[in-house]
């Protein structure tokens, strides 16, 4: 990358990055590509968490600012019939990943040919952020110690945004997420028998309708909160009693007492369908990523850096992604990236497998961080 008006680069590792799209801290193709380019560009590279890859630029201070890009994919088979399209079947990069790695690499070959820098620059790459929360693993390994980071910017590609609008959040941006899977185990018996039998269908449907009291009833509506079963599963014959149903779901909440709350609420409802109904009710939470919550200062300097019409201020989502927890150790800014072009069909949702964009906004991507380490003084 030449300069920071060069997409061509940007662009090729983008698209070759979305060829190879691989799941969680399985990431051999996509690793050797990062740390190939990365040590073409004059950095030595570092492996953490796997294949997660860190290279440092360093500066006149030891004390460092980090750029952190996931890498990996999600179980998707693509069906955007682009070019590029994914040739591992059934894996896409549906969340903008590879745009992420595409920029943080575009990124990573301007500063090299930086002479001086102020404060070091890290380059992060992560992986497993779709789970199980590959920043965790870079944290318990040292990562943010071995390289003296003391913040970190991610930056995510967001069709709900104008193609190359920036989406910034002052404070509480991601909800408290977690996954539930519940079973509930009654007795068979035929159809014409019901009496004979503990009906784990009817129970079922009851501990939903519950699941519902309790956002609507239960806990303080000011505070943003979600209890959504996903998938039932239960039943064998028309003509008789089930005696078992799955059920899966998700949880969230901006506010992470509430968060617990929630499984609280839950485990009163499962016992009081076990009296009911003659049931046995089986529950496994499990809790993961917290809340992204921006640095202000990180912000407010962010805010002043960009002009009116490069920004919209976003509201707190209820999606979730694991750059919180670098959060819990070090201050961090997370900021989307619009991609939304209708008139190309770039309008599908993430996590979708129609999920596409136009290359070129990544180069703002780019010109972003550059305007950032300008506008604090890394260089």
């Amino acid at each position: 990358m030449n300069s920071l008006n060069d997409s061509f680069t940007i662009k090729k590792h983008r698209q070759t990055l979305h060829k190879i799209p691989e799941i969680g801290f399985d990431l051999p193709k996509t690793y050797n590509y990062i740390k190939s380019n990365l040590e073409s560009y004059g950095y030595e590279t570092y492996t953490y968490a796997e294949t997660g890859i860190i290279a440092k630029k360093p500066g006149l201070h030891k004390e460092s600012i980090a750029f952190r890009a996931d890498m990996d994919a999600l179980q998707l088979f693509e069906e955007t019939q682009c070019d590029y399209t994914s040739t591992h079947p059934g894996s896409m990069h549906a969340c903008g990943h590879d745009g992420h790695m595409a920029m943080v690499l575009g990124f990573a070959e301007y500063v090299s040919q930086i002479e001086s820098l102020n404060e070091s620059i890290v380059f992060l790459f992560q992986p497993a952020e779709e789970g199980p929360g590959g920043a965790v693993r870079m944290i318990e390994e040292g990562v943010l110690e071995a390289f003296h980071i003391k913040k970190i910017i991610g930056l995510h590609l967001y069709p709900n945004l104008e193609e190359g609008i920036f989406g910034i959040t002052n404070g509480l941006m991601t909800a408290q997420d977690g996954d539930f899977d519940i079973t509930i185990e009654g007795a068979n018996a035929h159809g014409a028998e019901p009496h004979l039998g503990q009906d784990a269908i009817l129970a079922s449907a009851e501990l939903i309708k519950n699941y519902q009291m309790i956002t609507s009833k239960r806990v303080d509506p000011s505070i943003g909160s979600v209890l959504n079963v996903g998938t039932i599963h239960g039943g064998n014959q028309r003509n008789v009693i089930s005696d078992h149903v799955s059920l899966s779901g998700t949880i969230r909440s901006f506010d992470v007492s509430t968060y617990h709350d929630l499984k609280n609420h839950m485990d009163q409802a499962h016992k009081a369908v076990e009296h009911l109904y003659g049931v046995k009710v089986h529950a496994y939470y499990n809790d993961l990523y917290p809340p992204v919550t921006n640095d202000k200062l990180l912000v407010n300097h962010t805010q002043k850096m960009l002009r009116d019409d490069e920004y919209r201020t976003l509201k707190p989502m209820m999606i979730a992604d694991d750059f919180a927890y670098y959060q819990t150790h070090i201050p961090g800014m997370f900021v989307m990236l619009g991609t939304k072009n209708s008139a190309l069909g770039y309008d599908y949702p993430l996590h979708s497998n129609r999920f596409n964009f136009d290359e070129k906004v990544l180069l703002k991507g780019v010109q972003f961080f550059d305007r950032l380490c300008k506008t604090l003084h890394v260089y």
